[in-house]
């Protein structure tokens, strides 16, 4: 009874600390209407910096650890994030931790942000190896990985996933277009009701991302090359 009770708790434990989101600084709060939630690397030197957010444990459920990142940086006002390494003891940054990393919180103007246009981003979902065609190359995304393609202004771009019964899709980039994200899965997604950190636009397993919840999992996930 004994062994069942301690398996039961540490369970418990296990399940809420894979969840754990913190606001551990607030330096400053900020009133704006943006709903968006940017990265941001080289613009943190025009940003307001505003605080910080910590995770605790690892969850594979991405969206729900961004939908408690993107409320609490919307509590003081942050439209923009940034990846915060931990330092080991000499000084050194250390490599990313899923399981427990920092997240700096900004507020920055959009008109100074960089690299929004010309990218299309593709991500693998967290379960297993994806293989996609582009524009009839072949290629194969790691779990947790994903891959961007610098695109051509009117060029077409097919991306399938060469599944039987699997998704073809096709954009076209125009002049100056927004980046574009999406989640190849063989998974089926249920979308986001809450409107935070949704999946939305479904073909199948090619699935549309949203603008801030995709550029969450450019820092969390790895980037492999486009070869």
């Amino acid at each position: 009874m004994r062994k069942i009770i301690f398996t039961v708790f540490v369970f418990i434990a296990q399940f809420f600390c894979a969840q754990n989101v913190f606001l551990t600084k607030v330096e400053k709060t900020n009133e704006n209407t943006d709903k968006f939630l940017y990265k941001i690397e080289d613009e943190k030197k025009d940003a307001e910096y505003l605080g910080e957010i910590e995770v605790q444990g690892f969850s594979n459920n991405d969206a729900e650890v961004f939908s408690l990142i993107y409320k609490k940086a919307k509590d003081i006002g942050a439209n923009a994030f940034a990846l915060k390494p931990f330092e080991t003891v000499d000084g050194s940054l250390q490599n990313f931790n899923p399981a427990n990393y920092r997240l700096s919180l900004y507020h920055l103007p959009k008109e100074k942000l960089l690299n929004q246009t010309g990218n299309l981003y593709l991500f693998a979902s967290s379960e297993k190896d994806q293989k996609i065609a582009i524009n009839m190359a072949d290629y194969i995304i790691s779990p947790r990985s994903y891959m961007v393609i610098q695109t051509i202004s009117g060029e077409i771009y097919t991306i399938s996933t060469k599944k039987l019964l699997g998704s073809t899709i096709k954009i076209q980039p125009k002049e100056n277009s927004s980046n574009q994200y999406f989640q190849i899965s063989a998974a089926k997604i249920k979308s986001d009701e809450t409107g935070v950190g949704g999946l939305n636009l479904k073909s199948g397993d090619i699935i549309g991302l949203e603008k801030s919840y995709a550029e969450f999992l450019s820092v969390i996930y790895n980037k492999q090359k486009a070869e």
